[in-house]
């Protein structure tokens, strides 16, 4: 690289902290008038053998893949920071913004992590057991080693707070509501950006009807919007419930907990393990949970196939509840590492929903084009990339637009 564009690139950092239950992902963003990406990275199979680093940067020096010491998150996360203060030094750090999954019934707007909410989000964990323990864990390292940096989490249930009463609801007993037991949906940093994304593609005209929002990957949800206000999601009280997932059940009868309590004696937390990392894609194929490889597969192994099928008829069904709770549809649009990749699934779930307006040009979405629908079709049928890492950043550059001048005041 020339040293000019190298001057180039001096800028504060904000770094995107994204935690999952055996991986951290991370994209850092430097600050010149705009946000500009500088690398993208991810440390992989953390506490299994062999966890590996990557990252990849417009800078020689910002890629990097090896082999790491990640037996937990918490020296997971020590081997990011090791690289980073390497990389950017020690005072390089403008901001952390943090993708937290739930807030329980506290939290939901992006905000400066404070003790006092880490405190809270601590008591709110048996909301959320698979994200919330590693999510407090990164905050609290970062903090360690950088204690005067700002860090704000991001919720992924902002999108959803203002769902209408009878969505919000769970038909269980009411004192339960009292105790934030309901629905809350979750993907709403990447909702969020995509609304954004329509307002951009199509006018504010185009992004005020009625919306299907699919977010198909590893984790997999819709989301109905009407007037640009989320008004129903797939995704109920966890990220566990709704669709068939990568390794996550969808939505259950609750009795089969209780037959295998009684059969198996399968305590909560087996349970907890088996709906959340044994189930889903991987569960019904037991071959893989990733989409790609069952695609391989499925003209040789019936449970491949089997697995696609019940993916694809649970996508289409939420697709047709939801255009009857919106009193029709305008726009579906698909997104997430399936939705955006995979001509082959969204043809299959868009099958024989001509009777609701949606006629796929074949040509179109072969090429994973932007508008994939014919141009006599009566719903506009999308593909766009999300970017939930830029949806983060951009909200820590709003909330530090408020509080950069004052003492900081976070953990």
């Amino acid at each position: 690289m020339t040293n000019n564009h190298e001057s180039q690139i001096k800028g504060p950092k904000i770094l995107v902290i994204n935690g999952g239950s055996s991986s951290i992902k991370f994209t850092l963003y430097e600050i010149d008038k705009r946000l500009r990406q500088i690398c993208k990275g991810a440390i992989d199979r953390i506490g299994l053998s062999k966890s590996t680093m990557n990252v990849k940067g417009i800078k020689l020096e910002y890629n990097f893949s090896s082999i790491v010491a990640a037996s937990d998150h918490k020296e997971a996360v020590c081997a990011l920071i090791d690289w980073l203060e390497k990389i950017i030094g020690s005072d390089g750090l403008a901001a952390v913004g943090h993708r937290i999954v739930h807030g329980g019934p506290k939290y939901y707007e992006p905000q400066l992590i404070t003790w006092e909410m880490i405190d809270d989000l601590s008591k709110f964990m048996a909301f959320d057991p698979e994200h919330l323990p590693e999510e407090i864990l990164l905050s609290q390292s970062f903090q360690k080693r950088f204690p005067k940096v700002p860090q704000v989490a991001c919720f992924d249930t902002a999108f959803h707070h203002d769902l209408p009463q009878i969505a919000k609801l769970l038909p269980i007993p009411r004192r339960y509501e009292a105790q934030g037991v309901r629905r809350y949906g979750f993907h709403g940093l990447s909702y969020a950006f995509l609304m954004e994304e329509l307002v951009r593609l199509a006018g504010k005209r185009g992004s005020k009807g009625r919306i299907i929002l699919a977010h198909l990957g590893s984790g997999a949800s819709l989301a109905a919007v009407k007037d640009g206000k989320s008004i129903d999601t797939s995704m109920s009280f966890t990220p566990t419930s709704g669709l068939v997932m990568g390794t996550r059940s969808g939505d259950l009868d609750p009795g089969i907990n209780y037959y295998l309590a009684c059969k198996e004696g399968i305590t909560p937390m087996q349970f907890q393990k088996m709906v959340n990392h044994e189930s889903g894609l991987l569960g019904i194929s037991q071959i893989s949970s990733d989409v790609q490889d069952l695609l391989l597969h499925k003209s040789k192994d019936i449970r491949a196939q089997e697995a696609i099928e019940i993916f694809c008829y649970q996508a289409k069904k939420w697709i047709g509840s939801f255009t009857a709770a919106l009193g029709g549809l305008d726009t579906l649009v698909f997104a997430g590492g399936i939705g955006e990749n995979s001509p082959e699934i969204r043809a299959r779930i868009c099958d024989q929903m001509k009777f609701f307006g949606i006629v796929l040009d074949k040509a179109r979405n072969n090429a994973n084009s932007a508008v994939i629908s014919t141009r006599t079709s009566k719903v506009t049928v999308r593909v766009i990339h999300t970017d939930e890492d830029l949806m983060i950043a951009r909200s820590v550059c709003h909330i530090l637009m408020f509080d950069i001048s004052i003492k900081h005041k976070g953990i």
